[in-house]
């Protein structure tokens, strides 16, 4: 077994190596636009509200995969056909990684959206009406007050939705980005040991999702701790 996987193990690693950049570029890109979705959710315009709220029941309403396919193939020709019809540009190719990070992100921002609501829900809002009695900023009381105790309380589901979004990435090997999953299925195809290759995927993913969830516990534990020694 070892001398059918040995040859392959550089194209696994690399491919492991593109599948970990993916996820952490999309979970970076999910979180600024969860953020811009709770400002939106809680914003006093109407239109900003109904913004976020079709963007959020549409997305989870649609298969990661489907809009994995419509945004690479439909975005790019749309974009081209502009540019046609304009003369603004020339013929724009996106990028296969760009495509995966992009769309994982523009996915997992609606899941984010939902969690950071939900954390600043569990905000007192004694705590937010004093920091305004006491003169602080907008500024000032965002990154003092909500910040470190909306990142608590959503930890958790911040946790969950990585553990997901993880999954997520092996979506990239459909639009042809060389991931984990693309060169295993490469390598199984070619030594006709596809369950073999496709095991050793299972594996890899298994020990990613162990470590994040060790990660993550120890980082709810120190946040947490953080949070209760500020309020005493």
């Amino acid at each position: 077994m070892y001398d059918i996987v040995r040859p392959f193990l550089p194209l696994i690693l690399q491919g492991t190596l593109v599948t970990l950049t993916v996820g952490f570029c999309a979970l970076f890109g999910a979180v600024i636009v969860g953020l811009l979705g709770l400002w939106g959710s809680s914003s006093e315009s109407r239109l900003a509200n109904r913004v976020v709220l079709y963007y959020t029941t549409i997305v989870r309403g649609i298969p990661d995969l489907v809009l994995m396919l419509l945004l690479y193939y439909g975005g790019q020709t749309f974009l081209n056909q502009i540019g046609d019809s304009t003369g603004l540009w020339g013929y724009i190719e996106i990028s296969t990684f760009a495509a995966g990070v992009g769309t994982i992100s523009f996915i997992f921002g609606a899941y984010m959206t939902e969690t950071f609501r939900g954390a600043a829900l569990s905000i007192p809002r004694g705590q937010i009406e004093a920091g305004l009695a006491c003169g602080l900023s907008q500024h000032r009381l965002f990154t003092r007050i909500i910040w470190p105790q909306l990142l608590r309380y959503a930890l958790p589901g911040i946790g969950n939705n990585w553990q997901v979004l993880m999954k997520t990435t092996a979506l990239v090997s459909v639009i042809g980005l060389q991931d984990l999953v693309f060169n295993s299925f490469q390598a199984g195809r070619s030594t006709h040991h596809m369950f073999m290759f496709m095991g050793l995927t299972f594996i890899v993913y298994l020990l990613i999702t162990i470590i994040s969830g060790i990660l993550i516990r120890v980082l709810e534990n120190r946040y947490g701790l953080q949070v209760a020694a500020t309020a005493e």
